[in-house]
């Protein structure tokens, strides 16, 4: 069997129709272009990333009265640049302003940032793998129109919305793994550690659970005929889960949509969290703020905290501790972002009077802070 050198990307296509578009190479080229069709139906995979994983940008109000040169507010893979590094020797109220859940939104992919700075500039964070392969997510060919790579593809499924150097590698691993099961009809070797595995022996699954090892038939049968799609959507951890939930759940409906209007069937979507992401899903599927109950199939929550909160009550009374003399710069990030002492700490009350979901007026109630 000849192997394809060259990839197509499998494009959606209005109607769900099976289209493909190659290009001419030169005659002694003789690699083949192998072009992959997607099935009509699609099961999303929309990640919520935890507390800080969202990457905000302030209005432009904001902008002016900080006389910031950009609207960033908050990016943590950038926290050592020259830009917002400066918020590290910022005072309280210059945090609390920056940091303003009323003035601040989260940083999509679009064209309605800083008009001198397009989408892929501001979502640059996102970088795939030299090893990622998913084919949804391929550069199209070099004589396409409106020819788009497979970063940005990533960038506008929001993958660079969140914290691209933490979340990533999940991200990656998703697409690639969900769009990559068998190979003419085997399974792929990457599944080796997930089908035929016992739950409890390696992911310490309580024994008495019904949950069973997953099977290479049940794997087939979900698999085939279905394309999975991994959306990340960030949202302003500095508001209130509810209102998050209700602005997630608008966007989850427009992905359902737009599939169903271009002609292929998608019913649900599946969510993956991360810490207080979980609680913006809790809140995703409550009939007072998401109610998207019956187009969530399922979630996967990793690191809820939903035990309470003492660790956030200390903060707001005691600081945060710098211990970056003794231990590296590292240690002392949360201490320089939100304050060295309880009265500095104005960003955990500005979540508080906001009704963020770590703090009293939570509409899923209190949670620990991550």
């Amino acid at each position: 069997m000849t192997t394809a050198e060259y990839p197509l990307p499998a494009r959606q296509n209005d109607g769900a129709a099976l289209i493909a578009e190659g290009f001419a190479t030169p005659q002694q080229d003789k690699k083949p272009q192998c072009a992959r069709f997607l099935p009509k139906r699609v099961l999303p995979i929309v990640f919520l990333p935890g507390i800080m994983g969202s990457n905000l940008r302030m209005s432009a109000k904001r902008q002016q009265e900080l006389h910031q040169k950009d609207n960033i507010a908050w990016r943590p893979y950038m926290l050592g640049s020259s830009n917002i590094g400066n918020a590290a020797n910022a005072t309280p109220k210059q945090r609390q302003l920056r940091l303003d859940p009323l003035q601040t939104t989260v940083d999509i992919y679009d064209s309605s940032g800083p008009s001198d700075v397009s989408g892929d500039g501001r979502h640059a964070n996102v970088k795939l793998d030299s090893s990622f392969f998913s084919p949804l997510l391929t550069d199209d060919p070099p004589t396409a129109k409106n020819r788009r790579t497979a970063v940005q593809k990533a960038r506008a499924r929001g993958w660079g919305e969140v914290f691209f150097k933490s979340y990533g590698e999940l991200l990656q691993h998703l697409e690639s793994r969900l769009n990559n099961t068998f190979c003419d009809g085997k399974l792929r070797q990457e599944w080796r550690d997930v089908v035929g595995i016992k739950p409890h022996s390696h992911w310490a699954a309580d024994r008495s659970s019904p949950q069973q090892a997953l099977t290479e038939d049940e794997l087939k049968k979900v698999a085939t005929g279905c394309w999975f799609a991994v959306y990340a959507f960030g949202y302003n951890w500095l508001q209130s889960n509810g209102d998050s939930a209700k602005i997630i759940a608008k966007r989850i409906e427009q992905v359902i949509n737009d599939f169903n209007q271009s002609g292929y069937e998608c019913n649900q979507v599946i969510v993956v969290t991360h810490s207080m992401g979980g609680l913006v899903g809790r809140a995703l599927v409550h009939p007072k703020y998401g109610n998207l109950q019956d187009k969530v199939l399922g979630i996967v929550h990793g690191v809820m905290p939903a035990i309470g909160a003492p660790a956030a009550y200390k903060r707001m009374r005691a600081g945060f501790e710098d211990y970056g003399v003794a231990f590296g710069p590292e240690d002392s990030l949360a201490a320089k972002v939100a304050g060295n002492y309880g009265d500095e700490v104005q960003l955990c009350w500005q979540m508080l009077r906001a009704g963020c979901s770590y703090c009293l007026r939570s509409p899923m109630g209190m949670a620990g802070c991550a």
